[in-house]
């Protein structure tokens, strides 16, 4: 007797050219650690999506049980891939915002809008300004903030600076005419954790290692090990009712 094997969520893409078995099996895992844990948090939100690409995790997050999910992506390229993703519900509750986040959360503000849930997955290595872009998020009001970020391994609360290409689709879009290059800072999670404290936030760190090894097809940057600089990462940001702030004073070596 043959047996069928069991669907993970992003299988639905496995016909589509721009993902391999191992694009897959890394998504999928990702899929565990990023949206799974949080489901009931997920589930009636208000959801804002930053850095949506292709609108892969707005659908993953909409699917979860999100009332809505606005995605914030700077490459329209990018969000017009989104439609060949299969229609029904879940896709009807995302929206995409096409703009630069330094653009588009201040507008949001503004307007007195807010979320209950925000995801940065795969975003907030790709810019300079990791303390403006949180104040700005704790500022629209969630209880929880995901995030799946590479992080600097460094024991001190340090942002590494590297350079990345700006014609690449997955970095830092150009924010001046003829930008080849940006600037981009790589934060340790000591680094984020302080500013997350400043903010109202203690941060709960995922358990990577739970993962078996015969799993990690596809995810060896979220196990790298020195001399390896940078490793993967994935964090929820909850909303307590008074900031940590003094807490982090006392750690500042």
């Amino acid at each position: 007797m043959r047996l069928r094997c069991r669907m993970e969520f992003f299988d639905f893409l496995r016909r589509d050219p721009r993902y391999g078995r191992h694009s897959l099996n890394r998504l999928n895992k990702r899929y565990q650690f990023l949206v799974q844990p949080y489901r009931a948090d997920i589930d009636g939100s208000t959801v804002l999506d930053i850095g949506a690409y292709d609108g892969r995790w707005a659908y993953a997050l909409s699917d979860a049980g999100a009332r809505e999910v606005v995605a914030i992506e700077g490459r329209e390229e990018s969000m017009a891939q989104f439609e060949s993703f299969p229609p029904g519900p879940a896709k009807d509750r995302v929206r995409f915002v096409i703009g630069d986040v330094q653009d588009v959360l201040p507008r949001m503000i503004a307007d007195g809008t807010r979320f209950d849930v925000v995801a940065l997955f795969g975003f907030l290595y790709h810019v300079m300004d990791h303390y403006r872009l949180l104040t700005q998020i704790a500022r629209l009001g969630p209880r929880l903030v995901i995030i799946d970020s590479e992080f600097a391994m460094s024991p001190r609360p340090v942002i590494r600076l590297v350079r990345e290409k700006t014609d690449n689709d997955h970095n830092s879009i150009a924010r001046v005419p003829g930008q080849t290059k940006a600037p981009v800072g790589i934060p340790s999670r000591l680094a984020l954790t302080w500013m997350a404290a400043s903010l109202g936030y203690d941060v709960e760190w995922a358990d990577w290692e739970s993962l078996a090894p015969r799993e990690r097809r596809g995810l060896s940057g979220y196990f790298t090990d020195p001399p390896e600089w940078k490793r993967r990462d994935t964090c929820a940001l909850r909303s307590v009712e008074s900031s940590p702030a003094g807490a982090t004073d006392r750690a500042d070596p």
